[in-house]
């Protein structure tokens, strides 16, 4: 009987199950989009409760509509929108508040307040990260002060935290599993980097109890197996599909695309095009501290092997403003209209948009900037703004590119790429124009749903070693760079001057 390994895929805007072949094929996929809750301005929430129903009916859906059982699969990885934070009764299984999301501003006055005692940097020699409102220990800390009694019953061990990761593990495996991994744990601000555990001295800082966090694990382990039931069955859940099934895998969506894409050397990079775009260079067995203003991050852990670290360059508003430009302003009816939209003119006459909705991420890390869009004549239509909004993309990624060069001392000579939008030719093909790279995507484009799988099947021995997962690899398309170098350098210093005007927008 043929075996599969299989992923859950629980992203920003939709949860995926992918089914995967040794060959590290789809046989299997399933999507459902959850909606977008923006209560205030800066403020993005998702409903922890709609993620997990999400989650149930695309397993079901999936296996069938290819006819497969729970026999088939021997094991199934986690893959997750980072920094996303849920807070939940550990007796009742419910969140007490939505989840906030990675994108949402509001902890703004907290990280001011610590910036103020300490810099920017006050945890990064521990965390690698500077104080920004991306990350989730900050967010927890809003939850606790400003939903009635959260403080009290945490303190008293009633409450537990998890990134998505770990609410999907404890509803997938049961009440004992209230578990993480090292790469979703070092996007909290509160893991430090050397020793892998929970920082006592930021633990007390941000005023968050110990008891409500999960264990921390390696990646790719046995973590328990799906139960027969929800771990809150008061909800009326249904009974849980492939029960039994050991849930082995467990990385952060960008970590895991790094997996996927089997970067596995040092100095060895992906670029994930998604939401946000996120941009991850493996730095080997030692973290690598940024003078650039990248973050310095878990790569991975595979089992008891020594963790693998790596400089990430996170940029908050990619694919998003795709979408912005879909809901918010209807100059498209679907994402995929942008294109034709875009190559409706032949340039971006003369604007730039900086989409910096939730302030700008890497390299800058200013949460008080705001989107703009600049240059605007009479001339400007609804092309150019369309095609301004996917050259945003291959600018932030440049800026991204240009740092990692800087701190890593190494220069790229092709660039990794994944995720949705790597299936829009023009913006590849822009890509490859301003980084002066070439641009590579591979046969499996849905890398970061594969590393998952990757590391679950490593636990179980369906996978024996690293190199049996990078003769899976395949290029399926390549972009080569084909602007002249002065056109390059023209627009490059545009977008620069772009980018200053949106700095300390908010007072």
């Amino acid at each position: 009987m043929t075996k599969y390994v299989a992923a859950i895929d629980q992203g920003t805007t939709s949860t995926r199950f992918i089914v995967f072949d040794h060959g590290g094929n789809v046989i299997a996929v399933d999507q459902k989009e959850h909606q977008q809750i923006y209560p205030k301005p800066g403020w993005v929430e998702h409903d922890a409760l709609e993620i997990w129903a999400r989650t149930q009916e695309v397993i079901n859906w999936a296996l069938k509509v290819r006819g497969l059982q729970s026999a088939d699969i021997v094991a199934i990885g986690i893959t997750n929108q980072r920094e996303t934070t849920v807070v939940w009764d550990k007796n009742t299984g419910k969140p007490i508040y939505n989840a906030i999301v990675w994108q949402d501003t509001r902890t703004d006055v907290t990280i001011n307040q610590l910036t103020k005692q300490g810099g920017q940097d006050l945890f990064r020699s521990k965390t690698g990260l500077p104080l920004a409102t991306y990350f989730s220990g900050p967010k927890i800390k809003w939850i606790l002060d400003n939903v009635p009694d959260a403080r009290a019953k945490a303190e008293n061990g009633e409450l537990l935290f998890g990134n998505i990761d770990t609410w999907i593990i404890w509803n997938l495996i049961g009440r004992e599993a209230h578990i993480t991994d090292v790469t979703n744990a070092s996007r909290t601000m509160l893991m430090d980097l050397s020793t892998l555990d929970w920082d006592a001295e930021i633990l007390s800082a941000l005023d968050i109890p110990r008891a409500m966090l999960p264990r921390i694990k390696s990646s790719s382990e046995i973590y328990g197996h799906v139960g027969a039931k929800s771990s809150h069955p008061s909800l009326g859940r249904k009974t849980l599909p492939l029960q039994g099934i050991p849930v082995a895998g467990d990385l952060g969506d960008q970590h895991s695309a790094l997996f996927g894409q089997t970067c596995f050397n040092a100095g060895e990079a992906k670029n994930t095009y998604g939401t946000g775009c996120f941009m991850l260079m493996n730095t080997g067995e030692n973290p690598v501290s940024s003078k650039a203003g990248l973050l310095t991050t878990l790569g991975y852990k595979i089992g008891g092997q020594k963790a693998v670290y790596a400089l990430e360059g996170s940029i908050a508003i990619t694919g998003a403003l795709i979408q912005w430009l879909r809901d918010n302003l209807g100059l498209i009816q679907s994402s995929a209209e942008v294109e034709a939209l875009a190559e409706s003119v032949k340039d971006n006459g003369g604007i730039y948009f900086v989409p910096a909705f939730s302030g700008l991420y890497a390299p800058y890390w200013k949460s008080d900037a705001r989107g703009a869009i600049v240059g605007l004549t009479r001339y400007v239509n609804k092309g150019h703004i369309a095609r301004a909004a996917l050259e945003a993309t291959a600018y932030q990624t440049r800026e991204v590119l240009d740092a990692m060069e800087s701190d890593s001392g190494v220069k790229l000579t092709s660039l990794k790429v994944d995720g949705g939008m790597v299936f829009n030719e023009l913006l590849m093909q822009f890509q490859s124009d301003i980084l002066n790279v070439p641009v590579v995507r591979p046969k499996v484009a849905e890398t970061t749903a594969l590393g998952a799988a990757y590391a679950a099947g490593l636990a179980v021995g369906f996978w024996k070693d690293f190199d049996e997962l990078k003769t899976n690899w395949g290029r399926d398309k390549e972009w080569q760079p084909a602007m002249d170098a002065n056109m390059r350098k023209k627009l490059y210093s545009g977008w620069k001057k772009a980018v200053t005007r949106t700095f300390d927008w908010v007072e």
